[in-house]
């Protein structure tokens, strides 16, 4: 549970699990998920000793990695399958006997959120994601479902008026402005994640949305070419504050090598893999990525919401863009390049704010000093301005004396 334990310390409250991605798919031990290759035959071996793991058959494990998350507080975000086995072998005959399946494996367990589909256009096989969710959503109301888009699209393009649907899902994916895929010209939003959560969030009826698929760090840019350059920490660090300031109820990390548990002995693995996966466990963003977590769970969090008219006069393109969010006596603005820019002030209670500057690649933060909280003021970040001199601005209502940013009320950084 190496990995479990890795990702509980780092602060992770949520990992994305597979479960099936081909008829012939088989777990790490070599134990196959289906009977002749049909996801209507899940293979079961009745009777296996808790206690002995290798009588366990491919739904024992994941009946154990369920209790060993949950003793960790983490929840498993399960897909019943990748697009791929929709492709080959799921269908509308077999699908409903698999979900129900499932559900009477693992419904029990409290640490569930089910991910239907699998990096997938909900205009492919529309009818069999909408039976798996209704499946799901009708024979286990307790936990919450969502969907799993393709690259550049969300849940909401299909499905937000799916009863089935809790929350939308999106992928902002894993290419650059300039590698846009010639289908989607008329939606096409590039690297600015941040559109998806506001496209989202302006649907009716409201539902929460969260960028399950950034780009991943060490993953090659466009994700096929390892001959391009690699997404690293401080993009990953970008596309977590663009989403979640601009509104996602949270944000996926991903690495390339932990995404495919790439190790020794098994080739040269996908998507230019470049480290093995016990190494990329301490690759920076993972330690990175959960400063945000501790900075949103510093300030009052339910009472949050973006708010864009922070930022005075004209905002920044692309890489530039600045993003704001607030409470009502605190407020957040995120630069990735550590441009200067103005913030209209009172849009916070007090007379005078006080402000910090929280650093995303070391969650500490530094005082500033106090400012009157009227009229336009103009923040200059330390350092260079340039692409990954990432800062976030916080503005406290000074009356509140409110703990150093990043620091939580348990007192933990």
């Amino acid at each position: 549970m190496e990995y479990l334990e890795d990702r509980r310390k780092k602060g992770f409250n949520v990992i994305q699990v597979m479960i099936a991605s081909s008829a012939g798919e088989k777990n790490a031990y070599g134990q196959e998920a289906f009977a002749e290759g049909n996801p209507g035959q899940p293979k079961t071996t009745p009777g296996a000793n808790p206690a002995r793991p290798e009588e366990y058959d491919y739904w024992d494990h994941i009946d154990f990695v369920l209790t060993e998350a949950e003793a960790r507080g983490i929840y498993l975000a399960m897909l019943p399958a990748w697009c791929s086995l929709a492709k080959t072998a799921l269908n509308e005959t077999n699908a409903r006997p698999y979900a129900g399946f499932l559900l009477r494996r693992f419904k029990n367990h409290p640490n569930i959120i089910w991910v239907n589909g699998g990096d997938c256009r909900g205009s492919d096989y529309t009818e069999l994601w909408k039976l798996i969710g209704r499946t799901l959503k009708e024979n286990d109301p307790n936990h919450l479902v969502t969907y799993h888009p393709f690259g550049g699209t969300s849940s909401s393009m299909w499905f937000h008026n799916e009863p089935w649907l809790d929350f939308n899902m999106f992928q902002s994916g894993h290419r650059r402005y300039d590698q846009i895929r010639e289908e989607q010209k008329a939606f096409w939003k590039g690297e600015d994640g941040w559109r998806f959560v506001e496209e989202d969030l302006a649907k009716l009826p409201p539902k929460p949305t969260i960028d399950g698929e950034p780009s991943y760090e060490s993953i090659p840019q466009g994700l096929h070419d390892p001959n391009e350059p690699y997404w690293d920490a401080p993009h990953v660090r970008r596309y977590a504050y663009w989403a979640v300031f601009a509104g996602a109820c949270g944000h996926t990390y991903g690495h390339n090598a932990v995404m495919q548990m790439h190790k020794p002995g098994v080739g040269k693995g996908a998507y230019g893999v470049r480290e093995f996966w016990r190494e990329a466990l301490q690759a920076p963003g993972a330690h990175q990525v959960p400063h945000i977590k501790r900075l949103m769970l510093s300030r009052p969090f339910f009472e949050r919401i973006p708010d864009q008219s922070l930022i005075a006069g004209t905002n920044g393109e692309r890489y530039e863009r600045v993003i704001a969010t607030r409470g009502n006596s605190y407020a957040f603005i995120y630069t990735f390049t550590g441009r200067p820019f103005s913030v209209r002030m009172g849009k916070i209670t007090g007379s005078a704010a006080s402000a910090w500057w929280f650093d995303p690649r070391t969650g500490k933060a530094s005082r500033i000093g106090e400012f009157p909280n009227h009229g336009v003021q103009t923040f200059t970040p330390p350092g260079m301005p340039g692409e990954g001199n990432d800062w976030v601005l916080v503005l406290d209502d000074a009356a509140k004396k409110f703990r150093e940013p990043g620091i939580t009320a348990a007192g933990t950084r």
